[in-house]
């Protein structure tokens, strides 16, 4: 008999149930804490029950466990500063969709090798949200393979769809039935009428095939989740931050009676792919906001402890501390000064902001 199965398939590996990893690095009280009343807020913001602006800053992407917890301490600190205006949540992304070939992020590829250490990656990036939620941040990350939530989930107070995977469908179930508030980017041509569709598939119930706690195969069968939302990130038409595509996204969310709530990629075609051009992005958002825009919730900005990018090597000792090795980003000092001046702008803010549709 010719075989028919696997003629393209090298190996299967075996990998630690989530169950397991999750007992070998277990949150405690005070992590459940932070990541429930993380949540929390960021679904109040959402809601318009909570007047503060949503700032999710960190790197384009995570890859040194020391650099990504000496950056979450500072962000910790400036956050108590600026908490009673701006809800801090720090980017903690460990996936990185790639449009042909590239790095695919600390879980699947943690060395920098080429190994593919997959298991390694899982537990490094249990440990990492661990250590940052115990320094009191949320942490918000994009969810881009379907098993991985079953191992991070739980750390996680808030979630992306990225602007490549908003149209899958797999990626609508599984947004469905995650625990956390989950944002929706428009797709890369710029439009955002996908990512709408994508809203309302997600705030339905589903029934798809993945993974429980055991690693078994199982059907999941979701509830749905109302507390998705809308990100604009630009595309390949250029920015669309404007006032006037703000005001649009909003109607066209309210037209198909969905949460109206957006926000702002600072970087990616926002900024026209130049990290040091996210700071004008943030300024005319806040502005907005400040304006009376209270549907404009909050802004994401691409930073790290030092400015630039480098690329990915294997070999540490050849390593910028606290530089990116995928898109570049601002570094500590301009970030700490766009929060604060958010926070000085933000001052005359309402005592509660306009509910959303739904």
């Amino acid at each position: 008999m010719r075989q028919t199965q696997d003629l393209r398939v090298v190996r299967a590996i075996p990998l630690t149930a989530p169950r397991d990893l999750v007992a070998e690095l277990p949150l405690d009280d005070q992590v459940s804490d932070v990541v429930a009343t993380g949540r929390e807020a960021i679904t109040r913001v959402l809601r318009g029950d909570d007047p503060r602006f949503i700032a999710v800053v960190g790197p384009c992407s995570i890859h040194d466990e020391d650099a990504a917890l000496e950056y979450a301490g500072r962000l910790a600190e400036l956050s108590r500063r600026v908490a009673d205006r701006l809800l801090v949540v720090m980017r903690v992304y460990f996936e990185k969709p790639r449009t042909t070939i590239g790095w695919k992020g600390l879980i699947n590829d943690p060395h920098m090798d080429d190994s593919f250490d997959i298991e390694e990656g899982l537990r490094r990036a249990r440990r990492i949200l661990l250590g940052v939620c115990r320094l009191g941040l949320p942490a918000g990350t994009e969810m881009l393979e379907p098993v991985t939530p079953q191992y991070i989930a739980d750390l996680v107070a808030w979630a992306s769809i990225g602007a490549r995977t908003t149209e899958s469908p797999t990626h609508r179930q599984m947004a469905s039935g995650l625990s956390m508030p989950v944002g929706f980017k428009n797709t890369t041509e710029g439009d955002i009428a996908i990512a709408v569709n994508a809203m309302e598939a997600a705030t339905h119930p589903h029934s798809f095939l993945g993974i429980d706690l055991d690693g078994m195969t199982a059907i999941i069968r979701t509830a749905g989740n109302e507390a998705v939302h809308l990100i604009l990130r630009g595309g390949r038409t250029g920015p669309n931050y404007d006032e006037a595509n703000v005001r649009d996204s909003i109607a066209r969310l309210e037209q198909a009676r969905l949460t109206s709530a957006i926000l702002v990629d600072c970087s990616h075609a926002n900024s026209n792919k130049d990290y040091r051009r996210q700071g004008d992005v943030w300024r005319s958002i806040v502005g907005q906001h400040a304006a009376g825009n209270v549907r404009l919730v909050g802004g994401m900005i691409e930073s790290n402890l030092v400015e630039g990018c480098q690329k990915p090597n294997a070999d540490r000792s050849v390593l910028k501390h606290g530089v990116s090795v995928t898109d570049g980003c601002i570094g500590w000092q301009e970030t700490e000064d766009l929060l604060m001046w958010a926070h000085e702008q933000l001052g005359g803010l309402p005592a509660t902001a306009a509910h959303a549709t739904r």
